[in-house]
């Protein structure tokens, strides 16, 4: 009877290590399922942030690959509206999403990812490097007409603006121009179609961050501080932001991961270097939504 029984136990025994055995595969495939889950993530909004995140996008989709990331611009409006509404993952943004009519920042939940700077930029051909404040907010309002005017060629001032809802223009118009309103004029949703157009236009002028800043265009330095991250940094140079990456509520743990990898060393040491953002932990002052710096 006794060996009845032992023989009974280690049936018994190895039954259960046969169930405990299922389970673990089980719970061991779910955690398989639900690290290859697919994640779609769609960003929309500032072009001025768009290099950086499609930049990060490409290189955590290698290593991610049940992710699928869609950048797109539009401007900063467009991203806050959009997120706002729930049609996007995420609103990218230059400017704080309380800075926009329209949108209820306590629903939003800010992740800020990068600083950059802007700047503005003229034709090669003006024969201008340096203004002043007041003289920049002369030729955007109009009332510097002529690059001969500040020391330049004869050439008729064309600005050239971004459209309403852009990031880019609320920075530039705050930090640049005192809160000016400039003239009225042509108007462009896209960084690079701005840079283009400045490039090929005699006379132009305009605004982008430092990310769109090259060789086929003339930076200018304003009260001779140039539109460098080393300025940004102390605040030398004022027009500046930080880049936001806004959503809808806290982000479930699939979008955070991403938001994560954003600030992450690999990104802030690299192409937030390489395409002339600065990192967060670069920054020597913080400012806040009022303009308050500390």
């Amino acid at each position: 009877m006794k060996k009845l029984w032992y023989s009974l136990g280690i049936i018994g025994f190895l039954l259960a290590g046969c169930g405990s055995s299922s389970a673990s595969t089980d719970s061991t495939s779910q955690a398989d399922k639900a690290s290859s889950d697919q994640v779609k993530i769609v960003a929309v909004g500032s072009t001025a942030l768009q290099p950086l995140v499609d930049a990060a996008q490409d290189s955590f989709t290698q290593e991610n690959s049940n992710y699928q990331i869609s950048v797109q611009g539009g401007g900063s409006g467009t991203g806050l509206s959009q997120v706002s509404d729930g049609a996007v993952t995420i609103g990218n943004s230059d400017v704080f999403a309380e800075e926009k009519d329209g949108i209820d920042a306590k629903k939003l939940v800010d992740h800020k990812v990068a600083v950059v700077g802007m700047a503005p930029i003229v034709n090669k051909e003006t024969g201008v490097t340096n203004v002043s404040q007041q003289e920049l907010i002369d030729l955007f309002t109009g009332k510097i007409t002529n690059w001969k005017e500040l020391g330049g060629k004869d050439q008729k001032v064309t600005v050239i603006n971004r459209a309403n809802g852009s990031g880019t223009r609320a920075t530039f118009e705050k930090w640049g121009l005192n809160d000016e309103t400039p003239v009225q004029s042509q108007e462009q949703d896209s960084s690079g179609t701005v840079r283009q157009i400045v490039a090929q236009t005699p006379g132009a002028i305009s605004y982008l961050a430092f990310s769109y800043l090259d060789e086929t265009t003339q930076a200018l330095s304003v009260d001779d501080v140039k539109p460098e991250e080393k300025n940004v940094a102390d605040n030398s140079w004022k027009i500046w932001a930080y880049e936001h990456m806004y959503t809808k509520g806290k982000p479930d743990a699939a979008v955070q991961k991403f938001l994560d990898y954003m600030t992450s060393e690999d990104v802030q040491e690299g192409p937030v270097k390489d395409l002339g953002y600065l990192p967060i932990t670069s920054m020597k002052v913080e400012r806040d939504v009022n303009g308050e710096i500390k």
